[in-house]
């Protein structure tokens, strides 16, 4: 299947599933930290979410600065983070190598969550391409987000204008922008990352506020509450489509949103490399794999 034949395809889907109601009966605010190894660990779960109730909510990134304001200088508290790394890996599936925190710790973390912003300016759909490059350059290969180098080598990859992107790292509208995070971040009381907050379109109604990492199913049972009825899931787009949409993905991301074992998945992935359709990337804990456009096969 050709890039453009597999991307037609992914848009045909999204079309079809998503754009069917002009306004969606649900939002729900996504609080997190670049930083954050349970913000990473949760990525499977909300594109599963987006692929499967994506046309009941829209999906709102608040960036709370919990890990922001962290006085990060004693060594000790580097190889607590480290630890915390390593376990959350090994937990849930999504890698991150805590020994960046031993090798090249990060010492200005709030410059990550200023750069998002930055990214934003350019489009909610261009910050959030830029948060998951933030996210992958982090947790897989251990460079230091707060780099401005860094930065802009991820902004080029996600193909933002690099020259705005630049500039609007240290504007006021950026940083303005963050501070507005921060004030939700307080006003709705969110004292732990990563918090999901539901609303409906009664605004007579609370949010329902769930904090951590939790089963998918949970996370279904909030949406199915606050819609007040059980809507049916939609089905994922063919394998090779979710590939060329995302280009790189964990093996344990393909396993939650296709509901199959990380073994079935190892099969499948085997078998599309053999085509070579994508390339398989070992990571600390798992493999990743990146789709190949079909001008490079």
């Amino acid at each position: 299947m050709s890039d453009k034949l597999a991307g037609k395809e992914m848009n045909t889907w999204l079309i079809s599933q998503h754009c069917g109601s002009e306004s969606k009966p649900l939002e729900i605010y996504l609080f997190i930290d670049p930083l954050c190894p349970e913000c990473w660990a949760l990525e499977p779960i909300i594109k599963k979410l987006l692929i499967e109730y994506g046309h009941y909510f829209t999906l709102r990134h608040i960036l709370s600065g919990k890990l922001a304001t962290l006085n990060l200088t004693k060594k000790q508290k580097f190889e607590n983070i480290a630890q915390i790394w390593e376990r959350t890996a090994s937990r849930y599936g999504m890698s991150c190598d805590g020994s960046l925190w031993l090798e090249n710790p990060i010492s200005t973390p709030y410059a990550a969550s200023i750069a998002i912003k930055a990214a934003e300016l350019q489009g909610r759909r261009a910050g959030i391409r830029f948060l998951r490059k933030l996210q992958e350059v982090l947790f897989l290969e251990k460079q230091n987000i707060c780099d401005p180098a860094v930065l802009i080598e991820c902004a080029k990859s996600v193909q933002l204008d690099v020259d705005e992107f630049m500039k609007d790292l240290h504007s006021n509208s950026a940083a303005k922008a963050f501070q507005c995070d921060l004030k939700i971040t307080s006003e709705m009381e969110v004292h732990e990352i990563p918090t999901l907050v539901f609303f409906n379109e009664n605004i007579e109604d609370e949010g329902i506020k769930i904090s951590g990492y939790y089963p998918y199913e949970i996370y279904v049972e909030l949406i199915h509450e606050m819609l007040g009825f059980d809507p049916e899931p939609s089905s994922p787009p063919p394998l090779e489509s979710f590939l060329s949409y995302f280009n790189f993905v964990a093996t344990k991301e393909i396993a939650v949103v296709y509901d199959m074992t990380l073994n079935e998945v190892e099969r499948e992935m085997k078998k599309l490399q053999l085509r070579q359709i994508v390339e398989r990337v070992p990571v600390k804990y798992g493999t990743f794999w990146r789709y190949i456009s079909y001008t490079d096969r």
